[in-house]
């Protein structure tokens, strides 16, 4: 599709209808949100019998107490049982779990019964290394099968475990084992990552010299890249050890619904990091029913993919917990998806004939950086459902990504939801909602959300304000792990009785829900809120811009400035010229008080491992600070080269 065409179907402002077969053989129809809105507990009540119980709840919430919500508190249940063994027992152990591709090349293919096996043999090996239900396990591996062994063979034990994405430093790791007081790291040699091996092993050792995490009394080591490690005798010890010689039999315990399941680091930009605890029966429930209906998982026929890491909630519960709870087929990758070249998610996507793929909007502009012939060359056919994650998507990437990876036939669910939510909370569903390019659109069935101003009032549709969830949900963090007050400050202290996401959002005329992003990446000019996602979507809107970032710099006329870094598409020539014409773009499409005061046309931005923009940093360089911290960005150098074009490099008023 050429730039021009694109622009015209955006001005258009088309809406999608599902599929007519899609449609007609769906999971979910328009009568479910008759149905919760007639009685939501009901509802979420049937969505719980999706699982299995030892013991069946008969209280579906206690909010006696809020916002400390108890979901189906009187059930008790094993969830690695609802992953794996009932899957087997119903007769499914000769089904893929994962296909796992690695990096080089290397392929697994665990079945069921094979995923048992390992879960089995690796909660015998936390059983031997005297980890009991309560404990916690930190778990700080590459994307390979044994991440999600180990976090099932933690859940099957009772032991709450803290990934930790393999992207952060030792510092960032010590800081969660210290919050969390681990008493077992689970790691490896390395993963390889962009065509090399990486090391995590040696972050591990440093992470363990801080003060505070004494407590931990074993390394368990998987042996992945072959890296040559130091080890410190007693405490360290290799999995294939081990697990190896464990029994592959292993009986599971139920555990109380609102036993904890996991404890998920958020990484703020400054601060303590916040431990969200999630819980395990109604966090169950909410992941298994939101898979089954958001994806509209066939589990016989489909092979999902989630693109997400492990080490990010979106990996807990789309790759771990909700797709295996439901039977599913899927994908895992352990690289990036430009190695060994810039097809290798669609190549992938070909080998396996993936049906649902689940990635982020990043990656997405990433890949429409890179040209429309490379996934051309792929056959992607066998695709039939596309979702988005992680943050806004503007319309131009929907409509690149359903064009040009969806061969303009398959639907496009684009998901809001958080660490703190656990699930998907506003979403398509594929089989109803006339979609629109860059509307998550409305709350799921059983999902109470709006759209409030200052004074906590729902605004009328046509509007913008703050996205809050007024009723609560059974995936819902339970507190801040050892921090209820923060829990109370940070979450409902801003509109009583309401959960404030910190997320903006605006209403549109039909009422559904645009989401804006951070409430902190709302920019205040001259009086005026304007969203940053906005302005990015307009900058890309153009056909010279591939991806654009935009901050908020303190200006004392204006309290905030808007400056743009842009990646300029490969035809675009870099020109005082074009950085006017750009600025005059963003006036024509949003109004001149939108317009950058700033263009800076860059190779690349400053991203973290998981693909996030690092606006902080550009607002440092923004504002010309010394910049913070750079290690949990891909390439740190990134900075130099953006910093060393800054003399004249701006368009400025």
């Amino acid at each position: 599709m050429s730039s021009e065409s694109l622009a015209n179907l955006l001005k258009e402002e088309r809406r999608f209808e599902p599929p007519a077969e899609l449609a007609a053989h769906a999971n979910v129809t328009a009568e479910a949100y008759e149905r919760a809105r007639d009685d939501r507990l009901g509802f979420w009540a049937e969505q719980a019998r999706r699982l299995t119980w030892a013991t069946e709840p008969t209280e579906t919430l206690d909010w006696s107490n809020p916002p400390f919500a108890k979901w189906f508190k009187d059930g008790k249940l094993n969830v690695a049982y609802n992953c794996v063994d009932r899957h087997v027992e119903a007769g499914h152990g000769d089904r893929v779990a994962i296909h796992f591709e690695g990096e080089p090349g290397d392929t697994r293919t665990l079945t069921y019964a094979d995923l048992q096996r390992e879960v089995c043999q690796a909660a015998n090996a936390l059983t031997e290394l005297g980890v009991r239900a309560g404990d916690r396990v930190a778990i700080y591996l590459p994307m390979i099968p044994e991440a999600v062994v180990a976090m099932l063979a933690c859940a099957r034990v009772g032991a709450p475990h803290s990934v930790v994405f393999g992207g952060f430093s030792a510092d960032a790791l010590a800081t969660r084992v210290q919050d969390a007081d681990a008493r077992v790291v689970i790691t490896a040699d390395g993963g390889h990552r962009k065509g090399a091996p990486s090391a995590l092993k040696p972050a591990v050792d440093e992470a363990l010299t801080r003060p505070g995490t004494e407590n931990v009394r074993t390394v368990l080591v998987v042996r992945r890249t072959e890296q040559e490690v130091e080890w410190t005798e007693g405490r360290d010890l290799w999995w294939h050890d081990v697990v190896g010689r464990q029994s592959p039999e292993h009986t599971p315990q139920a555990f109380e619904a609102e036993h904890p399941l996991f404890i998920l680091y958020t990484s703020g930009t400054t601060g303590k990091p916040k431990g969200i605890l999630h819980t395990s029966g109604g966090y169950l429930t909410q992941i298994a029913y939101t898979h089954h209906a958001v994806f509209d998982l066939k589990p016989e026929t489909d092979v999902f993919w989630c693109t997400a890491d492990i080490g990010w909630v979106t990996g807990h519960s789309y790759i771990v917990y909700g797709p295996l709870a439901n039977g599913a087929t899927q994908v895992m990758y352990e690289g990036t998806p430009d190695t060994p070249h810039k097809g290798r998610w669609w190549e992938i996507a070909e080998k396996y004939g993936v049906t649902l793929f689940y990635t982020a909007p990043t990656a997405i502009r990433a890949s429409m950086k890179w040209g429309d012939d490379i996934p051309a060359k792929f056959d992607l056919s066998s695709l039939r459902l596309l979702g988005s994650v992680g943050e806004p998507i503007n319309p131009e990437a929907w409509i690149w990504y359903r064009e040009h990876i969806g061969a303009g036939r398959t639907p496009i669910v684009d998901t809001w939801w958080q660490t703190e939510t656990g699930g998907v909370m506003i979403s398509p569903l594929p089989g109803v909602t006339a979609t629109k390019p860059g509307s998550a659109q409305v709350p799921l069935p059983g999902i109470a959300a709006t759209v409030v101003d200052d004074e906590a009032n729902e605004v009328p549709d046509g509007s913008g304000g703050y996205l809050v969830l007024t009723e609560p949900w059974p995936s819902m963090l339970r507190t801040i792990w050892g921090d209820d007050q923060r829990y109370l400050d940070t979450y409902w202290s801003r509109f009583p009785n309401r959960y404030f996401a910190g997320d903006g959002a605006k209403k549109d005329d039909d009422g559904d829900v645009w989401l804006l992003g951070r409430v902190d990446d709302v920019m205040l000019v001259s009086g005026h809120n304007i969203s940053t996602t906005e302005v990015e979507s307009a900058l890309v809107s153009h056909p010279s811009v591939a991806e654009a970032a935009v901050v908020g710099a303190t200006d004392p006329q204006t309290t905030q400035a808007i400056c743009a870094f842009v990646i300029l598409r490969g035809t675009a020539a870099e020109s005082e010229g074009l950085t006017e014409e750009l600025r005059a773009h963003v006036a024509k499409q949003l109004g001149p008080i939108a317009k950058p005061r700033r263009i800076l046309p860059v190779a690349e931005l400053p991203k973290t491992r998981s693909g996030k923009i690092m606006r902080r940093l550009l607002r440092d360089i923004a504002e010309n600070r010394e910049l913070g911290d750079v290690s949990t960005l891909t390439d740190s150098s990134v900075m130099e080269l953006i910093q060393a074009k800054l003399p004249g490099a701006a368009s400025e008023d």
